[in-house]
Protein backbone atom coordinates (compact mmCIF):
# COMPACT_ATOMS: atom_id res chain seq x y z
CA UNK A 1 0.00 0.00 0.00
CA UNK A 2 1.50 3.39 -0.92
CA UNK A 3 1.59 6.63 1.03
CA UNK A 4 -0.43 8.45 -1.38
CA UNK A 5 -2.94 5.79 -0.71
CA UNK A 6 -2.96 5.67 2.87
CA UNK A 7 -3.28 9.56 2.90
CA UNK A 8 -6.22 9.34 0.60
CA UNK A 9 -8.51 6.65 2.65
CA UNK A 10 -7.36 8.91 5.92
CA UNK A 11 -8.58 12.29 4.34
CA UNK A 12 -12.06 9.80 3.58
CA UNK A 13 -11.95 8.41 6.90
CA UNK A 14 -11.63 12.08 8.49
CA UNK A 15 -14.35 13.52 6.49
CA UNK A 16 -17.03 11.43 7.61
CA UNK A 17 -19.43 12.50 10.31
CA UNK A 18 -19.99 10.68 13.68
CA UNK A 19 -23.68 10.47 12.85
CA UNK A 20 -22.52 8.32 9.70
CA UNK A 21 -20.34 5.72 11.63
CA UNK A 22 -22.06 2.05 11.96
CA UNK A 23 -21.64 1.03 15.61
CA UNK A 24 -24.80 -1.60 14.96
CA UNK A 25 -21.82 -4.62 15.40
CA UNK A 26 -20.66 -2.96 18.29
CA UNK A 27 -22.83 -4.16 21.91
CA UNK A 28 -23.13 -1.77 24.08
CA UNK A 29 -20.97 -0.84 27.39
CA UNK A 30 -22.96 -2.05 30.71
CA UNK A 31 -21.57 -1.40 33.82
CA UNK A 32 -20.08 -4.93 34.31
CA UNK A 33 -18.02 -3.78 31.79
CA UNK A 34 -16.53 -0.69 33.69
CA UNK A 35 -16.31 -2.56 36.97
CA UNK A 36 -14.01 -5.35 35.12
CA UNK A 37 -12.00 -2.72 33.67
CA UNK A 38 -9.87 -1.63 36.90
CA UNK A 39 -6.73 -2.69 35.44
CA UNK A 40 -4.12 0.14 33.96
CA UNK A 41 -2.50 -0.82 31.05
CA UNK A 42 0.64 -0.66 30.16
CA UNK A 43 1.98 -2.33 34.29
CA UNK A 44 4.36 -0.05 35.74
CA UNK A 45 7.80 -0.49 35.20
CA UNK A 46 10.26 -1.67 37.63
CA UNK A 47 14.14 -0.92 37.31
CA UNK A 48 16.45 -3.57 38.43
CA UNK A 49 19.59 -4.96 37.15
CA UNK A 50 19.72 -8.14 35.72
CA UNK A 51 22.83 -10.17 34.40
CA UNK A 52 22.59 -11.85 31.16
CA UNK A 53 25.33 -14.08 29.16
CA UNK A 54 27.15 -11.56 26.97
CA UNK A 55 26.01 -13.95 23.67
CA UNK A 56 22.23 -13.00 24.61
CA UNK A 57 22.85 -9.59 25.12
CA UNK A 58 24.69 -8.89 21.77
CA UNK A 59 22.22 -10.74 20.06
CA UNK A 60 19.27 -8.56 21.75
CA UNK A 61 20.76 -5.94 20.55
CA UNK A 62 21.91 -6.84 17.24
CA UNK A 63 17.96 -6.42 16.13
CA UNK A 64 18.62 -2.63 17.13
CA UNK A 65 17.15 -0.38 19.68
CA UNK A 66 14.75 -1.47 22.49
CA UNK A 67 16.30 -4.31 23.20
CA UNK A 68 15.07 -3.66 27.06
CA UNK A 69 11.82 -3.25 26.04
CA UNK A 70 12.22 -6.67 23.84
CA UNK A 71 13.63 -8.41 26.48
CA UNK A 72 10.27 -7.50 28.51
CA UNK A 73 8.23 -8.27 25.59
CA UNK A 74 9.92 -12.17 25.29
CA UNK A 75 9.46 -12.05 28.96
CA UNK A 76 5.81 -11.41 28.86
CA UNK A 77 4.58 -14.29 26.33
CA UNK A 78 6.56 -16.27 28.32
CA UNK A 79 4.83 -15.81 31.56
CA UNK A 80 1.65 -15.79 29.65
CA UNK A 81 2.08 -18.87 27.88
CA UNK A 82 2.14 -20.11 31.56
CA UNK A 83 -0.97 -21.57 33.59
CA UNK A 84 -1.95 -19.44 36.39
CA UNK A 85 -0.39 -20.25 39.60
CA UNK A 86 -2.90 -20.64 42.70
CA UNK A 87 -1.53 -18.35 45.62
CA UNK A 88 0.22 -20.48 48.08
CA UNK A 89 -1.03 -20.25 51.78
CA UNK A 90 2.89 -20.60 52.99
CA UNK A 91 4.94 -17.72 52.54
CA UNK A 92 8.24 -18.69 49.88
CA UNK A 93 11.30 -19.79 52.10
CA UNK A 94 14.40 -17.28 52.59
CA UNK A 95 17.15 -18.03 49.81
CA UNK A 96 19.85 -19.38 52.37
CA UNK A 97 23.62 -19.81 50.64
CA UNK A 98 24.59 -23.69 50.82
CA UNK A 99 26.40 -25.76 49.49
CA UNK A 100 23.20 -27.07 47.69
CA UNK A 101 23.76 -31.05 49.47
CA UNK A 102 27.02 -31.17 47.73
CA UNK A 103 30.20 -32.56 49.81
CA UNK A 104 32.88 -29.48 49.26
CA UNK A 105 36.61 -31.47 48.19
Amino acid sequence: MSKKSIKSDLARIDRIKDAEIDYSDIPPLDKSFYTKATEAWPPTKQQLTIRLDTDLLKWLKAHGKGYQTRINRILRAAMESQPPRRASSTPPKKNTRSSGGFKRA
